[in-house]
């Protein structure tokens, strides 16, 4: 088992506004999907901080954007550290929340994407179960047209067998193919640790990517 690389995330702020957020500066991930998909899970499940992102029986309950900082990444040689953070943006689509506070965090959530100059990338998080749902997709064009690179995590993949979640899998990417996509992609399960340190990697790479 090697050290991952994650560890030592600490809740910094949740913010309602992105002007809230921590000074636009070094390098951030953000993780984004849909209420019920299982981002909580997986931020823990990634940081080995099982308490860091507070998972719920009732999904949407991240109402705001929640920053987490990350142990500084090493760098090349003569260059200093790289101060780095992991933003877990508010579950999308399932949370019984007033119209327009849903109106709100579809604005936050856009404005965030199109000027944070931090961010490095987003992971986002997509039951394995389901086809993707319209955000998931919406997240996935934007990310392609702004060359902001993706990662997509198939959660829950406990829930099939091998040979399904290989199916389920090889479907997607296929999908991506034959809609121009390129996103990356994997079979993740927090409650079996499938994945999770090829998802780690993933995140460490997103956060060392220069921003285009």
């Amino acid at each position: 088992m090697s050290l991952n690389p994650l560890q030592g995330a600490q809740f910094v702020l949740a913010a309602h506004r992105i002007n809230q957020l921590p000074a636009d500066q070094g390098a951030e991930v953000a993780f984004a999907g849909r209420s019920n998909a299982g981002k909580s899970s997986a931020l823990n499940a990634l940081t080995g901080h099982k308490g860091l992102a507070r998972t719920s029986k009732t999904p949407g309950r991240t109402q705001q954007m929640v920053a987490f900082s990350l142990p500084s990444l090493a760098q090349g040689e003569g260059q200093p550290p790289l101060q780095v953070r992991l933003i877990d943006l508010p579950g999308y689509g399932y949370a019984k929340v007033p119209p327009e506070l849903r109106d709100h965090w579809k604005q936050e959530i856009d404005a965030y994407l199109h000027q944070r100059r931090s961010l490095r990338g987003v992971v986002l998080i997509a039951d394995i179960r389901h086809p993707l749902k319209e955000f998931d997709r919406m997240m996935l064009e934007f990310c392609f047209q702004t060359h902001l690179p993706c990662h997509l995590l198939l959660t829950k993949a406990d829930k099939l067998s091998r040979n399904q979640a290989s199916q389920a899998l090889a479907a997607m990417r296929k999908q991506f193919e034959q809609d121009g996509l390129q996103a990356t992609v994997q079979v993740f399960s927090s409650t079996e640790a499938t994945g999770v340190e090829s998802a780690r990697e993933a995140v460490v790479a997103l956060l060392r990517q220069p921003r285009e």
